[in-house]
Order: structure tokens, then sequence, then C-alpha cells
């Protein structure tokens, strides 16, 4: 094809095959189906939902730059491109970056066109193209045809002359005068010269935008002289509007109040020691494997219930965050971190509650850095954002953590371009959390979630005009972008750079060094990363993280006060059993437990014996047992298990008649209702567990027993759900394509192109509709097959598969036999056998169509 194209099809079948991959990579959407050739990809590529999705990822630069192509003449040159870009004074930067952005653009197919005929895809320029409702980021208004259309001839001429034109016999070039007049840059300071100086303050007012504006009535002098003029036009009966030419002329040519050519500069730095960033977040990723144990631990017996719309309560939450001594935020960032690692989940029974899985257990078992790595490459790739738990959805009800409507589709993606963007700093090197949020909302824009061309003014309302009939409320400057602390991507940067804290990836905000080989791994390829990428990444993080965390330790050091100092992490198993004997009065680096009586007996109720205890701390103890500690043991092991309830409703027996005696006479067994119905035995009318919290709130130590008079062992099972997998994340889009699907893609509608817009032979039938199937009868079909065989000629031919879907093909015949032909098919690139009755006709393809 030669010549220049006159659509955006035939730009696109001028490309390469790597520039159609790249459009393909970067629009993913436009493979869902693969396009049947290169017009259907363009279709494609022009609908409203492909280009706001492609629009939504452009970077602030290139997106002025299609905002400035919006309000452009179509087609624009790219030097009036770059005028509106950097204004008459120009900007080197711009100049410098414009040729990044156009190329953009063009990549993307939504600038199409030589440099001399540049043109944005007609769904791009309703986006972005200001109106009265939805006002352009550029703050431009309409121009001036477009705001004077509907206006009566004759204003028009008393328009033109007022404004010193000669008159004109048509509303067409008195619109072309005018604006002829505000494009000039001297004839237009000119007329300004002219101007109150109030009239030049009510444009200044509407300059950058919005360009509405109110007026009364009866309009000021120096309004009517705007309005005399042109400078302003009616636009309804109480609003004005400022043609685009004219404020272009104000703003000195330029389309944006202030270009954005280069991102935001990560700064203030802040360097730090890399090995003292390293320890941090090795502690901290320490910690966070502690807190996530001491959750399963507390859910072991069963965690709380689930509400019939889904989720925790947010009583249930508190006392999670109570156990886990942080605050609720924090609790359920650590709840939704084990959710998304699989570790916790519902049981789905009847009376629903939450509990560990059993991978849990597994996870207990693996070394410290295996199960940290559970846990990153978990917390990676979630779509669940804890950040939202307690606030309101939108139906007004609050989000429950471990609830629905909690993912947040565009998160992984933005944790891996935060802490890539950490990546990029020195070892030991950290920045602000805004200098992150800002890069960020440079990069995407429009991923708030607000639609493209309807970013307000700052202090405005969008599309609200500006009262300029006497009033002196400041303007707003068109496109300001919101808060970068309202809009979700900024929000999700800021929840992930303090996660990440919390996770032990940074340490006192630097990427650390496993943080690095966790996002280096996933943060270089081509396409999103899948599962398995994102497991392999954080075994390798883990691996780097290994020799950094603490070695478990097989003792303790027991003190008089009856506590035990664990000077480290302790081994599983020790650790679980001195859960058992002891409670943990206090954590940290030394964890802290606490003997008690009550502690003591649950050891002896779990099956333990006085001489058992006895040695398992001689055993794991660097200090001797102190006397006050071996007092303790024996004495809460000889009042155990004299007392005996078991199940009548319930009963207590004893060989010790007096100390019956002795219960019965207690006040504080009121409660139980006991009577002796034996000298040894006495009857309850409640429970055996009532009654044995009941004895031993008294101060015994009874032992529940069996039917058959054996001391139960009472050693808390766990409670487990089946086995459930982990939430799958809500993708963010059509996953990126792999190469070998890119490829194949390419290569169909390269085939299916040629099928459409080969050159055919002529044949007698009558000419087929662009774009219809041949139609041939069957006498004439399979002769034309067999001499294409004879001759080694392509055909085109229409194809009808057993579904009903019609195609267009162009085969190169092999063998004709038995109602079928065998060919090499150019549009799967293969040998195919057809069967004759699905093809519709056949006809020749000129000889240099192939």
């Amino acid at each position: 094809m030669t010549g220049t194209p006159r659509t955006l099809a035939e730009e696109l079948r001028t490309r390469t095959d790597s520039g159609l991959v790249g459009l393909l990579r970067a629009r993913p959407d436009l493979l869902n189906p693969v396009p049947g050739d290169v017009t259907q990809l363009a279709t494609r590529a022009g609908t409203r939902a492909s280009v706001v999705r492609a629009v939504e990822r452009l970077d602030r630069f290139v997106l002025q730059t299609a905002e400035a192509l919006a309000v452009a003449p179509d087609p624009c040159p790219y030097d009036t491109l770059g005028a509106l870009m950097a204004g008459d004074a120009g900007d080197p930067a711009v100049a410098a970056e414009l040729p990044r952005a156009v190329a953009e653009l063009r990549a993307q197919a939504l600038v199409w066109g030589p440099d001399d005929r540049l043109r944005l895809v007609r769904t791009a320029r309703e986006l972005l193209s200001p109106s009265a409702t939805h006002p352009s980021p550029t703050g431009l208004g309409p121009t001036v045809a477009e705001a004077m259309a509907g206006m009566s001839p004759g204003r028009l001429q008393e328009i033109i002359a007022a404004a010193g034109l000669p008159t004109t016999h048509d509303p067409v070039t008195a619109a072309a005068a005018l604006t002829g007049l505000f494009s000039d840059r001297s004839r237009m300071a000119a007329l300004l010269d002219t101007a109150p100086a109030e009239s030049v303050a009510v444009l200044d007012k509407l300059l950058w935008g919005p360009p509405y504006g109110g007026v009364t009535d009866r309009p000021a002098p120096h309004l009517q002289w705007l309005l005399d003029r042109g400078l302003l036009i009616a636009a309804g009966a109480r609003n004005v509007v400022l043609p685009r030419e004219a404020a272009l002329h104000l703003r000195g040519g330029r389309a944006h109040h202030t270009a954005e050519p280069v991102p935001p500069a990560l700064a203030p730095a802040t360097e730090r020691d890399p090995q003292l960033v390293d320890n941090a977040a090795a502690s901290q990723a320490f910690t966070a494997l502690a807190t996530v144990e001491e959750l399963l631990k507390e859910w072991d017996l069963g965690g709380p219930a689930v509400l019939r719309a889904g989720g925790m309560s947010v009583r249930d939450l508190k006392r999670t965050a109570a156990a886990l001594d942080t605050t609720e935020q924090l609790a359920a960032f650590w709840l939704e971190l084990a959710y998304a690692a699989g570790l916790i989940a519902s049981d789905g029974e009847a009376d629903e509650r939450f509990g560990a899985t059993p991978a849990a257990e597994e996870w207990l078992q693996l070394p410290d850095h295996e199960r940290w790595a559970v846990l990153a490459a978990g917390w990676l790739a979630a779509t669940r954002t804890p950040g939202v738990v307690g606030t309101a959805d939108a139906k007004g009800r609050a989000l429950a953590a471990l609830g629905p409507h909690l993912d947040r589709s565009p998160a992984p993606e933005v944790r891996r371009r935060a802490l890539s963007l950490l990546a990029t700093l020195p070892p030991g090197t950290s920045v602000p959390a805004l200098a992150v949020r800002s890069r960020l909302r440079w990069e995407r824009p429009l991923r708030s979630g607000a639609a493209a061309g309807q970013a307000p003014a700052a202090g405005r309302t969008p599309g609200a005009p500006a009262a300029v009939d006497g009033a002196t409320g400041p303007a707003g400057s068109a496109g300001s972008a919101p808060d970068p602390v309202d809009d979700l991507r900024s929000r999700l940067a800021q929840w992930t750079l303090t996660e990440a804290e919390l996770l032990g990836v940074t340490g006192r905000g630097a990427l650390a060094t496993h943080g690095r080989a966790l996002i280096d791994a996933t943060s270089h390829t081509t396409a999103d990363p899948t599962p398995a990428d994102t497991h392999a990444a954080a075994a390798r993080a883990a691996a780097v993280l290994s020799p950094l965390l603490p070695e478990p330790v097989d003792h303790v050091l027991l003190q008089a006060d009856l506590t035990a100092v664990a000077p480290g992490p302790l081994h599983r198993p020790l650790a679980d059993a001195l859960g058992v004997l002891a409670d943990i009065e206090s954590k940290g680096g030394a964890t802290v437990y606490r003997f008690t009586p009550a502690s003591v007996r649950r050891a002896l109720d779990a099956g333990r014996s006085a001489s058992e205890v006895q040695e398992f701390l001689t055993t794991h103890s660097r200090t001797p047992v102190p006397q006050p500690l071996a007092y303790l043991i024996d004495d809460v092991a000889r009042k155990h298990g004299r007392l005996r309830v078991g199940a009548a409703t319930a009963y207590v027996r004893c060989d010790d008649d007096a100390l019956l005696s002795e219960i019965l006479a207690d006040r504080r067994a009121a409660p139980l209702r006991l009577r002796r119905i034996a000298p040894t035995v006495l009857a309850a009318q409640t429970a055996p567990d009532q009654l044995l919290d009941g004895l031993r709130a008294m101060g015994y130590a009874p032992a529940a027993e069996s039917a058959a008079g054996d001391v139960l062992i009472a050693r808390a099972d766990t409670h487990r759900t089946p086995p459930r997998t982990a939430p799958a994340p809500v993708p963010d889009g059509p996953p990126s394509p792999d190469p070998t699907l890119l490829t194949a893609a390419v290569r169909a509608i390269r085939a299916g192109d040629l099928a459409a817009t080969a050159e055919r032979k002529p044949v007698h039938a009558p000419a087929p509709v662009s774009g219809a199937l041949p139609r041939t009868t069957s006498a004439e079909t399979l002769a034309t097959m067999q001499a294409a065989v004879l001759t080694h000629s392509a055909l085109w031919i229409g194809y009808v598969n057993a579904d009903g879907a019609a195609s267009q093909r162009v085969i190169a015949p092999v063998r004709v036999e038995g109602g079928f032909v065998t060919a090499y098919d150019h549009t799967s690139d293969e040998v195919r056998t057809y069967p004759l009755h699905r093809i519709t006709g056949v006809a020749e393809l000129a000889d240099d169509s192939v």
C-alpha cells in the first residue's frame, strides 16, 4: 500500500508484526476474541470501552498530549500540537518528550496519520473534547464556530462589525472571520488593548476553566463590551462561554496550565546503612510470622461466627485485635493476610464459623523463611484490600473483615509498581510516601476511577459556571488533579508501603535486600506474573531473608519468680509444650512465660504427670528448676484428681468425705446446687464442664472422668476447616498475553486480512458484496479446487464450520477426494481438511496476491 493512509485500518496494515504485537500487548482486550482481520482490529480498537481502558493507562504527559489533540484542529500538524503543549514561549522539556508521547499514542492506536496530519481516533476525541456538561481537562471551551451555532445571522454581523471586521454574507464566513481574528496574535492584542480593565478581569477568571460563566438579565457594561465583540458568547439564557481561540491567545497558546513532561522526582531521599535496613526488615518479618501464628493459635478451637452477609462482626474483630494486642485496622490486615495465604477460611458448616485450614498445619511445620515466602506471595498477588475494612460500600453498608466486596483489582499492580519505584533507589534509601504517591499519580492519572475528561477544576464543581457579573470568587485551574491521598490508586500505594513494612519487605521505609529479590523477579516481565512466578520470586526472596532471621533455641531460663525467659524463638515442639505449661506474659526479643496454678493444672489435664513436668523443665532449662516452681508443681499435682466429676447430670466423687463436706459447707458452691447422695459422692444439677469450672474457681483441682471411671485427658482438639483454597485475585481486565499467543494472533490477523483483501480473478457469477463470502455452485467449487491442485495456485473460499460460524480463508489445495479437500490454510498456517459441502464458494486469486 502506498500513499497516506485514509483510515486507522489502512495504517495498521502498514505496521510490522512487531508493531501489531506491541499494540496487542498494550491493549490485551483487543484479543478477546482474536480479530479476524485488520479491519476488525481497527474497529475494536475504536470502541468506547477499549478506548477508555487505553486512555486510563496513559501517563500524565501522554494524556495531556491526547487532550491537546482533542481541542486541536482535526487533522493536526505536529508543529501545531507542539505549540499547544509548549505555548508561544516554548519549553525544551516538552519539546524533548513530545515525540515519545506521540509515539506512545500511535503504538496504542489512539493516534494515526503522518506527522503533518495527526488524527486522534474519534472515540478518544469524544471522550476528551470539551462540552457544557463535561469540561475538558484543558479548561478550554468550544470553538467560535461551535459556540455561535444557532446564533441569528443579524447578531453575527453585529459582533464582527463591533470587532472591527468587514461584514460577510453568511454565518460560516462570519465565524471564520472571527476565528481568524482571535487566532492572530497581533490583531487580538490590539483588540484587547481597547478593552476596559474590568472586562480583562472577567476573561482572567474564565481563562483556565471552566470556561462558562453566569450573567444577569442586564449585563454590566464591561460584560456587554465582551459580548458585543464575541470574546464571550451566550450559552443559554444566563450563561456565557469563553471561546477556545480567545482563551488560547490569553494563555499564550498553551492548552494546559502546566505541562508535566517529566515525572515527579522521588525526593527527598534519606540514606541509611543497608545492613540496618535488612536487620529491621528481618525483625519485622519474624514479628509477622509470630503474629499470624498467634492468630492461628487463637482460633485453634474455632474462630468467630460468619455473618449472614459474610465476614466478621465488628465485635469479633475487636476481640481479635485485643488478642493480637493491636488495632482493629491492623488486625484486619493480619486476618486478610492469613486468608490470602490460605491459612484461614470459613468451615462451610450450617453454623458457619471461621477457622484455620489444614494448610495452616503444614505452614506451621515449615522453616521460618519458607513460612514468610507463603505470606509474601499471598500478599503480593492479593486483590483483597484490608484498608477498606470499616468503610461503607455503594449501599452504605460497612465492609467487614474477611467479607465480600473487599477486592480492588488494581491492588497487585500498584503493589508491584510502588515496590519497583523503591527498588530504583540506592540500597538503604527511603523517600516519603507522598513522593511515591505523586509518582504513581503521574503514571496513571485517570486510574482513580474518574471518567476521562471529567477532572474538575480546583475548588469548582465540574461544569459549574463561575459568576462573572460582579462576582469576585477565585477561578480554579482546569484539570487540577484531586488530592493524591483521595483517589484509590494513591490510597493503595499508601497501604502498600504500610503493609510492606509490617510484613518485613521494607525496613525503616527502604526496600530490604530480600524485598528487592521479591520485586525484581516479578517486575521485569512483559506480562503480568503468574501465581507460579510470584511464588518462585517469594522463594528466592526468602532464601535471601533466611540468614537474617534469628535461629530457634532449644532452651529457656527458669527464674525464681515463677517465670521462664526464652532468649529467642523456640523450636516448635518446645514452644507448643511450654505454651500448655505456662502463660505468655510478654513478647519481644525474649518471650517471658509465667507459671500459675491454672497453667500447671492445664498441663496435668493434658495427660502429663508431675514427674514428667519436672523432667521436661530440667531438660530444657539452662538454669536449675527454682524451688518455688517445684513446690507449685507438686502442690497442684497433689490436689489434681482427688475430686472426680462425671455425668449424671454431673457428680463429684472423692474418697475423702471430709473434703466433700467442706465443699457443701462453702457458700461459693451454692450456684452448683450440690447434694450428697453417698458418703463419697455429690450430685449436681449443672453440666460437668460448668461443675469443673465452678470447683476450680473455688480453689480445687478436680479432674474429669469417663463413664468407666478413668481420668479424661483434657487435650484440646484443634478445629480445622475442610480443605480450602486461597481466594483467587480478581483480575484488573484481561490478562497480559504471552509471546506465543501474540505471535499466533498476529499471524491469524494477517492471514484473515489476506483473505479479506486479496485481489480475486473474475468468475462467471455475480460479484460478491465487499466483505461477503464467495458464492459458487457445488460443481464450480469442485472444478476450481481440482484445477488449483494441478496448477498449485491459491484460492479464496468461504467456509461455514459445524457451529454455523462463517469465515473466509485463503488456501492452497493439495488433494481433493471423497468429498473433502486437503489444503494448506494460510489463515491458520497449517494443513487442514475441509468438507466440500461446507464451502460456500470459491474464487481464484490474482497471481501476485499471495
